[in-house]
């Protein structure tokens, strides 16, 4: 259940990089608002009311989420490659949405929807058990231990996604930090989840796309690791 008094949360990630270029502020402005979910921040939805996804979201297919969608690039590519799907990406980065929205104008899709900020406001209005797969690629990898607290697999963020995720849905994280594979191995079985597979170079998804962020990744000499989830049911 949604909590009307669920306090405010810090949020410590970026919001804002490099200034945007002029066709990227022209998405911004004329896209975002068509793209964005409606319901589910404050603004919208100051009683924290569950959401309507009928309404907020239209369609009959299966409903996933990307966390954090970086450049946007995998996000589309999933979006293409499933057309029959409904898939939500949450990041608050305006360069990264910027860089999302182009890519969407440029593919076409029209399966999409954009929560531009922090999960968690979509966790508290989401219908029990609603989403089939969920992504999180590259996450921010704060790596001093006093900041691990704020990496996503913590229980903070991996309760409410067991709430909102069904049985049996699939749970993927993709990261290049062994100490993320650690804590990720260490806190998500426990919050309802079943490790399915664990991977490395070479052996990702058979529907995945190299991110920018992976590209960036092994030019540093850093290996991905790819590991799947199970939603306990």
């Amino acid at each position: 259940m949604t909590n009307p008094d669920t306090p405010r949360r810090n949020f410590y990630g970026r919001t804002h990089g490099k200034t945007l270029r002029a066709s990227q502020k022209t998405y911004l402005a004329e896209d975002l608002d068509r793209l964005r979910l409606c319901g589910v921040s404050r603004e919208d939805n100051p009683d924290r009311a569950p959401l309507d996804l009928a309404t907020a979201f239209p369609g009959t297919g299966p409903l996933w989420l990307e966390v954090g969608f970086g450049g946007g690039e995998h996000m589309v590519h999933m979006a293409a490659r499933n057309p029959g799907i409904r898939l939500i990406g949450c990041e608050p980065f305006v360069n990264g949405i910027a860089m999302l929205l182009g890519k969407i104008r440029a593919a076409g899709v029209t399966n999409l929807a954009i929560h531009p900020a922090d999960v968690r406001e979509l966790f508290d209005v989401l219908p029990d058990a609603c989403l089939s797969r969920v992504f999180l690629n590259y996450p921010d990898p704060w790596p001093k231990a006093r900041h691990h607290r704020r990496r996503f697999v913590n229980p903070d963020y991996l309760l409410p996604l067991a709430r909102v995720t069904a049985p049996g849905a699939e749970f993927r994280v993709a990261t290049d930090i062994p100490d993320y594979v650690r804590q990720t191995l260490e806190e998500v079985p426990p919050a309802g989840f079943t490790l399915e597979r664990q991977a490395g170079p070479g052996e990702a998804w058979d529907d995945w796309i190299s991110t920018r962020y992976e590209q960036k990744a092994l030019r540093e000499g850093r290996e991905p690791h790819y590991l799947t989830f199970r939603r306990n049911g």
